[in-house]
């Protein structure tokens, strides 16, 4: 068992210095390829053959999630009619180790011919697909993990995370931002919570409403009755004020007895944070966050109490 630990944590260390040493093979190579993919009028097409095409995959998956056009295209089935989907103003990303896969090499020629510029990824600057590219980006690792140090390893881990590198940096130079991503990922909970509305949330009905003058006595029975820890306070049909079940521990503690008889206006926080109905509820849970609340009211144009949105409803 010590030893199978002792393998495991190895092979950890291997790719994490795999990765590592990338760092400082990030060269001019790498802004050329950022240039060339951001002035590109078509897609990113990314390709590669075995493992080093699984890698690729999840390249062009993360790039198209990201702002950036992509897809994956097996050389092993361009020759079989895939080149179709590729045109000149497109640009090939190809992935290998070696830089001297066989099946990839071959389709080279036809992307020259075709004029398509080919962004290179492999351990091997030397290699013919290293001297047939455009540009080389190079992902050189001292050795595969493992105990026999030959299944792709540190190489495949090395390439994925120079992809994520080219991703994150292409996402930044487009100005891509939350809400960007989640236009591309509507069903996760990230998409929910940046596409989700407070209005869609927001509590609605019976909502813990008192006026100015109402005695605190009865402004604390209808803040137990709302459940959310606080009343508001309104006025003409306007938002005036909030309490909190906070601020009425604090006014107790100073006022004494004379607390229950007094107005709520005495004691309300005036011009409570709010927000509007069409507001974000990713954006919501900011300002709760922010401000250290767990509760923002949801208000229309003219000031009016729509609903409430507490931060359990944020968890959408």
């Amino acid at each position: 068992m010590l030893n199978q630990i002792a393998l495991a944590r190895q092979c950890l260390r291997d790719e994490a210095e795999a990765i590592s040493g990338l760092i400082d093979q990030i060269d001019d190579e790498f802004d050329r390829a950022v240039a060339l993919i951001l002035s590109c009028k078509g897609k990113l097409i990314v390709t590669g053959v075995g493992k080093s095409g699984l890698i690729g995959a999840k390249i062009a998956a993360t790039m198209s999630s990201m702002g950036t056009p992509s897809f994956f295209v097996s050389p092993l089935d361009v020759f079989h009619g895939d080149l179709g989907v590729i045109a000149s103003d497109d640009v090939v990303l190809a992935i290998s180790n070696s830089g001297e896969t066989d099946e990839l090499l071959r389709f080279i020629p036809y992307l020259q011919e075709m004029g398509v510029p080919i962004i290179a990824m492999s351990g091997n600057p030397n290699s013919r697909l290293a001297r047939y590219a455009t540009i080389h980006i190079c992902v050189s690792v001292p050795h595969e993990a493992g105990p026999l140090g030959l299944a792709p390893t540190s190489s495949t881990t090395a390439a994925l995370a120079m992809g994520d590198a080219l991703a994150c940096v292409l996402a930044d130079a487009r100005g891509f931002e939350a809400k960007d991503f989640a236009h591309f990922h509507p069903g996760g909970s990230l998409g929910k919570r940046l596409l989700t509305t407070a209005a869609d949330v927001m509590q609605a009905s019976e909502l813990p409403v008192v006026s100015p003058e109402t005695p605190m006595r009865e402004a604390i029975v209808t803040m137990s009755k709302g459940r959310l820890g606080l009343c508001v306070i309104v006025e003409a049909d306007s938002v005036v004020g909030i309490i909190t079940d906070g601020d009425v521990r604090r006014a107790i503690e100073r006022s004494g007895d004379a607390f229950f008889q007094s107005p709520a206006k005495d004691f309300m926080t005036p011009n409570p944070c709010r927000v509007e109905p069409t507001e974000k509820i990713a954006t919501v849970e900011k300002i709760l966050q922010e401000k250290k609340i767990h509760c923002v009211l949801v208000t229309d144009e003219r000031n009016r109490l729509l609903g409430i949105v507490d931060s359990f409803r944020t968890n959408v």
